[in-house]
């Protein structure tokens, strides 16, 4: 039972801190249905089992036993915030990393940012979304163009701070009225 509420308390705060962040920069819908499938059986039970006490994700547990995660293989399929949902076979059939929509991007920012902020708790900084950023960026599957807007923001953001990538997103990425 501690596995359940913990879980669901672990993923249910990280929802309302992208919830949060979406609105400050007008992202009022994808705030609102950010990660609802993490609330589905194939995502909740398996997340629920590998739990990992809120300070790592019960994703990587899994994987460690089985070589995969079968709720991270449910979830970036159904959740357009992630890079791996935008991957497909290009023209040499190579898989490639497709051009994320922006507000996709934008929104992957505010998850990694919340992930950040629960799984690192008192210790979260604002460099911390790039430090985990950096572990990846080298092998990730990702399209150059998305990995670039991905990595300057997570730059601002570590040596800007959040209220000033915020309104950076805010003024002049996202322009009046279109998401």
């Amino acid at each position: 039972m501690n596995k359940l509420i913990g879980h669901f308390k672990t993923i249910t705060y990280h929802k309302w801190l992208v919830m949060q962040y979406c609105f400050s920069v007008g992202l009022y819908r994808q705030g609102l249905l950010h990660d609802l499938s993490k609330y589905s059986p194939s995502e909740f039970l398996p997340g629920v089992r590998y739990y990992q006490g809120g300070k790592r994700s019960p994703n990587a547990a899994q994987r460690e036993l089985f070589g995969y995660s079968s709720a991270w293989l449910h979830h970036k399929g159904r959740n357009k915030h992630h890079y791996e949902y935008w991957n497909d076979v290009g023209k040499d059939k190579v898989i490639v990393g497709v051009k994320m929509p922006l507000n996709y991007v934008i929104e992957m920012v505010m998850d990694r940012i919340a992930a950040s902020r629960v799984y690192k708790g008192e210790n979260y900084t604002d460099s911390a979304p790039l430090e985990y950023f950096n572990l990846t960026k080298d092998y990730i599957l990702i399209h150059p163009q998305t990995k670039a807007l991905l990595e300057k923001l997570l730059k601002m953001l570590a040596k800007r701070g959040q209220r000033y990538t915020f309104k950076y997103i805010r003024k002049v990425l996202l322009p009046k009225g279109k998401y």
